[in-house]
């Protein structure tokens, strides 16, 4: 039996390993091109849940405004892709050549000040996480250190992503307005709009996602995993026990940003365009919803649930477009009533057994959902 406290157990190294197999192997076997992107979209929404399952279903913090950094690592992306396209060459028939179109539309006579340094590629990639990083630290600081939590915390992240849309959309000389940024063509010269280049950005998604995926495994399965889930169940006695609990909130909200972020750059480069409608309150929601519905202690689990329900949203809207909305709604109901663990726990209940007799595991851990009040101080003590 593989040690509870090694970096992946023979059960997650077989979820990894499935998880792979599906996204690298049997979708891009099975699908067209078309649906290939689309699947490739989906996955981006991934990173999104995968961060919510450390954050939310680890540190027991509900943010409902992730969509404002899906949306920031996004257009990071799309103002890089955005100054490529408009050289002087390419937009010479605006009244100021060599800035965006929207600007010129605007009346803008020249680049703002905080898009030239997105001149450059390798400054774009550090921006992609940095920023929304530092304003998740922000966030987090401002509101953890003053013990503000729960669903307090929650309301006033889902204001921060109503603030920001109207922000965008109200400075519509600078950021593109309602229709955000579009026309995006190439990257560093490689046209993006190819289904060659589509081949290319959906495996790149995919692996980033695996690589996203190992990484939250290594949160989980560290020391710092172990406090998330004591002080998300007794924070209380982790706060007495002499570690400072904000911290760790802190961290945890800014990793789960960066993975957001991520997947906001990833959508930018396969959908082509970023708008403030993947940023504001609905997008933010929906992307909890895909964690609740894959099961808010799994990683593996948020990863299938971006995809079942995005899955179902675009077959319902597809063969139901007058009533899809009202399949989508029972399917949620059905997630609530019927299993409320989501997918993960059909899993834990159904099939792991199975699975563990198959791999001669007698006995299987989990880290994620304490039994005892004496969980929390043994997880204290277990990281000192």
């Amino acid at each position: 039996m593989t040690s509870g406290n090694s970096f992946l157990t023979r059960q997650e190294l077989l979820g990894l390993a499935v998880v792979s197999l599906l996204i690298l192997v049997v979708l891009p076997a099975s699908v067209d091109i078309f649906r290939l992107n689309l699947i490739g979209k989906y996955l981006t929404y991934a990173f999104v849940a995968i961060g919510l399952v450390l954050c939310w279903g680890m540190g027991g913090i509900l943010s409902l405004g992730q969509g404002v950094f899906f949306g920031l690592g996004g257009y990071c992306m799309a103002m890089f892709l955005k100054l490529e396209a408009s050289t002087p060459e390419a937009t010479k028939i605006q009244s100021t050549p060599g800035i965006p179109d929207f600007m010129d539309w605007n009346q803008l006579t020249e680049l703002p000040w905080f898009w030239e340094p997105f001149h450059s590629f390798p400054f774009t990639l550090v921006a992609i996480v940095a920023l929304p990083s530092l304003f998740a630290f922000v966030i987090g600081a401002a509101m953890f250190k003053r013990r503000v939590g729960g669903v307090y915390f929650a309301i006033i992240t889902q204001a921060i992503a109503a603030i920001l849309t109207i922000l965008i959309i109200g400075q519509q000389g600078y950021t593109g307005g309602v229709n955000g940024i579009t026309d995006l063509r190439t990257l560093l010269g490689w046209d993006i709009r190819t289904d060659s280049a589509k081949y290319v950005l959906y495996f790149v998604n995919a692996g980033l996602l695996i690589a996203v995926i190992v990484a939250a495994q290594a949160v989980r399965k560290s020391k710092l995993g172990r406090l998330l889930v004591a002080l998300r169940d007794k924070e209380d006695r982790v706060r007495f026990s002499g570690y400072d609990v904000a911290n760790f909130k802190i961290f945890a909200f800014c990793l789960a940003a960066a993975f957001s972020a991520i997947g906001g750059a990833m959508f930018t480069l396969q959908v082509g365009f970023m708008s403030p409608s993947f940023v504001g309150i609905v997008p933010s929601i929906e992307m909890v919803i895909y964690t609740a519905v894959g099961g808010r202690l799994s990683i593996f689990g948020a990863v299938y649930g971006t995809l079942l329900v995005n899955w179902a949203k675009t077959t319902f809207s597809e063969t139901f477009p007058e009533l899809w909305l009202f399949g989508l709604g029972a399917l949620f109901i059905a997630v609530v009533l019927v299993f409320p663990n989501g997918l993960a726990g059909l899993y834990r209940s159904y099939l792991q057994p199975h699975v563990d007799r198959l791999l001669g595991v007698k006995k299987p851990a989990d880290d994620d959902e304490p039994a005892s009040d004496a969980v929390p101080e043994a997880a204290a003590r277990a990281a000192e």
